[in-house]
């Protein structure tokens, strides 16, 4: 059982970095490099997730994606399943949940990039894409990792957000975090403690590891 929930939470841990580096990334270069009249609108927006209680995150998702919304039904009749209590539920809702825990320090990577840098490869002819891939993205490289590392660790240790949106599935929803509950429930804390031990050690590492780096780059 901890072998299987340790396996979904990689899982899970892995496409939520991969898709919030893949659609992060564009979203926290438009961020940074664009002064709008309600810029501060869409950063409040972003940084939702940092203040709301996980639960109420959740609640909110689970009736948006439910089979009753637009985008539930939506989904239900081009896959013929619900998406809450999936696996694929549960991935959306840690998107959500942790894009500001990546989006935050892309920002900041990409706010640090010397303009100069970037005028100059211009100015040799280079594309704006190509300067965008060969130049912005090596310089801010330190940001868009932080971000990276921030979100899978974050999505290691989800919690509410999981249990309101995918429940308690063995195998399919089953989180080690959930795991953790389940052997509290159930009076196995010898279990809690090592999934529990294992997490703590995890999390520090990561910690250890990015504020070894820069302090900069996290997002509170």
């Amino acid at each position: 059982m901890e072998w299987q929930a340790a396996w979904l939470t990689l899982r899970l841990a892995f496409w939520t970095t991969f898709w919030l580096t893949l659609l992060g990334i564009p979203l926290a270069y438009w961020m940074a490099t664009h002064r709008t009249r309600f810029m501060f609108l869409i950063e409040a927006l972003v940084s939702l997730p940092l203040v709301l209680p996980p639960t109420v995150v959740g609640f909110y998702l689970l009736m948006a994606l439910g089979p009753h919304s637009a985008l539930g039904n939506a989904w239900l009749e081009y896959t013929g399943a619900p998406l809450p209590f999936t696996f694929s539920g549960i991935l959306v809702g840690s998107i959500v949940f942790n894009l500001p825990f990546a989006v935050r320090p892309f920002i900041v990577g990409f706010r640090s990039v010397n303009r100069r840098l970037l005028e100059a490869s211009w100015s040799l002819g280079v594309s704006r894409p190509l300067t965008f891939l060969r130049v912005t993205i090596p310089l801010a490289w330190p940001g868009i990792l932080s971000g990276m590392v921030l979100a899978f660790a974050h999505t290691i240790g989800e919690f509410g957000v999981v249990l309101m949106l995918g429940g308690n599935i063995p195998g399919v929803t089953q989180t080690l975090s959930i795991l953790i509950y389940d052997d509290v429930q159930a009076l196995n804390y010898a279990a809690a403690q090592r999934t529990a031990v294992a997490l703590l050690a995890f999390s520090f590492v990561v910690l250890c590891g990015i504020f070894s780096r820069q302090r900069a780059y996290l997002p509170i």
